[in-house]
């Protein structure tokens, strides 16, 4: 008779394609728990969702070429653009899961890029834009 261990039993390894959706959910609240505080008070107005693949008119609406994918959009009205007397609907980010799946199926590599296309649609709710985010590396 084999001895009977008391470790505890290891998760088995994040595998990145096809992930349901609460936990591709769950890495991107990673994700937004690695912001820093005192930003979070300027995201309450802003609905972050996941869906599989981005609309093709919003791919046509953007000009993404056919041979690329986007992996996630922000939707709606940077702070830098805003009077703050107006009543605002929530500004949305939406990451595509399917994209960032078929593009990094290293748990690792999937785990880092949505962290990365997270804070890159931030950014742009701050007023930051894409040229910008080429310069600092977050393009």
């Amino acid at each position: 008779m084999a001895p009977v261990s008391s470790a505890k039993p290891v998760a088995p390894p994040l595998v990145a394609a096809n992930l349901n959706r609460k936990v591709f959910q769950g890495l991107v609240r990673e994700a937004l728990d690695q912001l820093p505080a005192e930003f979070l008070p300027y995201l309450d107005n802003v609905e972050i969702l996941v869906e599989d693949w981005a609309p093709l008119s919003l791919l046509k609406e953007m000009e993404v070429p056919d041979d690329e994918d986007l992996y996630g959009v922000y939707l709606g009205t940077p702070l830098t653009e805003r009077s703050h007397d107006s009543l605002q609907l929530p500004d949305r980010i939406v990451l595509y899961q399917c994209s960032l799946e078929e593009d990094f199926p290293d748990a690792d590599d999937l785990r880092r890029e949505i962290a990365t296309t997270v804070l890159h649609e931030i950014a742009h709710h701050f007023g930051i834009d894409e040229n910008r985010l080429e310069e600092l590396g977050w393009g």
